[in-house]
C-alpha cells in the first residue's frame, strides 16, 4: 500500500508546490507593479493636479508708469530661506524642477505695494489691459528692463537662470520693469477628470437600460429556441471583439449621428456611444448569471399569490439580484475608466482643459497614452493618473460592496 500511495503523494506534493509558487509569484509581480507606481508617482498627487489644468497659458504683462519705479520691500519674515527676496521690487522667487525635470522659477510672494501688483496683461487677446494678478505658482520665463538712461539693461529666458540669479539681476540692475513674460501653473489633469466622468455617465445612461432590459427578456422571458440561442452565441462573442475594432466602428458608424448635432470632430459623445456598445455585452452577461442565482421557489410564490410575471420580475426577481446587477455596473465603469484603444479613435488625443459632449477630450487612461507617447515620456505624471485610477476603482469596488450588504440583509 505505501508503494502505491508514494506516486499520488509526490503529485499532491508538486501540484501544492506549483499552486504556492504560482501565486507567490502574482503576488511578487502585482507589488512590483504597485511599488514602482506609488514610488514614482505618490509625489505629485496633490489638490493642485486634480484641479489645475494641464496647458499653461501664458501672458505678457507690463506695470503701471506710475509705480514702474523700484523702491524699498523688506524681506517678509515667514519665508524660508529657499526663497530668494528682491528688496527693489518687492517679490520672491523660488527654483522648481517641473514634471518634465525642467528648472522652473516661480513666484513664491508679493508684497502687498509692490509695483507687481499693478501689472495689467498686454497680450493680444479678450484679456488685454485687464489686470494680472501677480501671485505664488506663477513661472516667470523672461523679463526685460532698461536701466535709468532708457537702453536694455537686462533681458532673456530665464530658463538658465536660477531664482536667486534673478533676485539678484533685478536688485542690482533694475531701474525700470519693460515687460514680464509669465505662464499659469500646468501639469494637472482637471480637464481629464471631467471628460472621464462625463464618459461615465453618458455611456451608462445608454447602456444600462438596454442591457439589462435585454437581460431581464433572455433570462425571464425568452423561450428556448435555436433563435434565442444564437443571440446568446452573439453576445458571448462580442464580449471577446477587441476594442479597436468598436473604436473604428464608432468612427465610420456612429459619427454622422453626433455630427448631425453639430460636432465637427472626433468627441466625447461619440466616445460615450461606441463605449455603450462596448458594455453591452458585460452588463447583459452578468446581469443575466444574477438572475439566474434568485432562487426559482421566489417567483412560484410570487406567481401562486397572484402576481403577473411583471409584477414578479420587477418586484422579486430584479431587486433579488442587485447585488450581481451592481458588480455588472462596476465591472462596466472599470471598463469605461481603463479603456484607451477605442476612446483614441472616437474622442481624440488632445488633452482638452475646457471638455465638453461635443468637444474632443481625453480620459484618464488616454492622458496617460498622451503623456507616454511624446519624445519625452513623462512617468512621474503618467504613474500619478494612475494612483488616481486605482483609488477610484478601490473606492468604487467598496461601496457596491457595502451597498450589496444592505440590500443582502434587506432581502432577508
Amino acid at each position: 500500500m505505501k508503494t502505491n500511495r508514494m506516486p499520488r503523494v509526490i503529485s499532491d506534493r508538486f501540484l501544492q508546490l506549483l499552486t504556492v509558487l504560482s501565486a507567490a509569484l502574482a503576488v511578487m509581480v502585482l507589488t512590483s507593479l504597485f511599488v514602482y507606481i506609488f514610488s514614482h508617482g505618490l509625489s505629485l498627487i496633490n489638490a493642485d493636479l486634480l484641479r489645475s489644468d494641464y496647458w499653461s497659458l501664458s501672458k505678457i504683462v507690463a506695470l503701471d508708469e506710475t509705480r514702474n519705479q523700484p523702491g524699498s520691500y523688506p524681506r517678509p519674515e515667514k519665508l524660508g530661506a529657499e526663497v530668494a527676496w528682491s528688496e527693489k521690487w518687492g517679490v520672491g522667487f523660488v527654483d522648481h524642477l517641473s514634471h518634465e525635470k525642467k528648472q522652473l522659477v516661480l513666484i513664491e510672494a508679493v508684497a502687498e505695494n509692490s509695483p507687481l501688483t499693478s501689472a495689467v496683461d498686454t497680450s493680444a487677446g479678450a484679456n488685454q489691459g485687464k489686470p494680472v494678478a501677480m501671485s505664488a505658482g506663477l513661472q516667470v520665463e523672461k523679463i526685460d528692463f532698461t536701466d535709468a538712461s532708457g537702453t536694455a539693461d537686462f533681458t532673456g529666458m530665464l530658463a538658465s537662470a536660477s531664482a536667486a540669479e534673478v533676485a539678484e539681476t533685478l536688485d542690482q540692475s533694475a531701474a525700470k520693469l519693460t515687460s514680464m513674460f509669465i505662464k499659469t501653473p500646468g501639469g494637472g489633469i482637471r480637464g481629464s477628470l471631467v471628460s472621464t466622468m462625463y464618459l461615465i455617465l453618458v455611456s451608462l445612461l445608454i447602456a444600462l437600460p438596454i442591457g439589462i432590459a435585454s437581460a431581464v427578456y433572455l433570462s425571464e422571458m425568452a423561450k428556448k429556441n435555436k433563435m434565442n440561442a444564437a443571440i446568446r452565441t452573439g453576445i458571448e462573442t462580442l464580449t471577446g471583439v477587441p476594442s479597436i475594432v468598436y473604436g473604428l466602428m464608432g468612427v465610420s458608424v456612429l459619427f454622422p449621428i453626433t455630427a448631425a448635432m453639430g460636432a465637427k470632430t472626433t468627441n466625447i459623445l461619440l466616445g460615450a456611444l461606441t463605449m455603450a456598445i462596448i458594455l453591452l455585452p458585460t452588463i447583459i452577461r452578468s446581469t443575466e448569471e444574477a438572475l439566474r442565482v434568485v432562487p426559482q421557489g421566489l417567483r412560484d410564490a410570487s406567481l401562486s399569490l397572484g402576481a403577473s410575471q411583471t409584477q414578479t420580475i420587477f418586484k422579486i426577481t430584479l431587486p433579488c439580484a442587485m447585488p450581481g446587477i451592481l458588480s455588472g455596473i462596476l465591472l462596466s465603469i472599470g471598463r469605461v475608466v481603463g479603456e484607451s484603444a477605442a476612446l483614441i479613435y472616437t474622442m481624440g488625443t488632445f488633452i482638452n482643459d475646457q471638455p465638453g459632449l461635443l468637444k474632443q477630450g481625453t480620459s484618464l487612461a488616454v492622458h496617460i497614452w498622451s503623456v507616454m507617447s511624446g519624445e519625452q515620456p513623462n512617468f512621474e505624471l503618467a504613474c500619478a493618473i494612475s494612483i488616481i485610477i486605482l483609488i477610484f476603482v478601490l473606492i468604487l469596488n467598496l461601496t457596491v460592496k457595502l451597498l450589496s450588504r444592505r440590500l443582502q440583509k434587506s432581502f432577508r
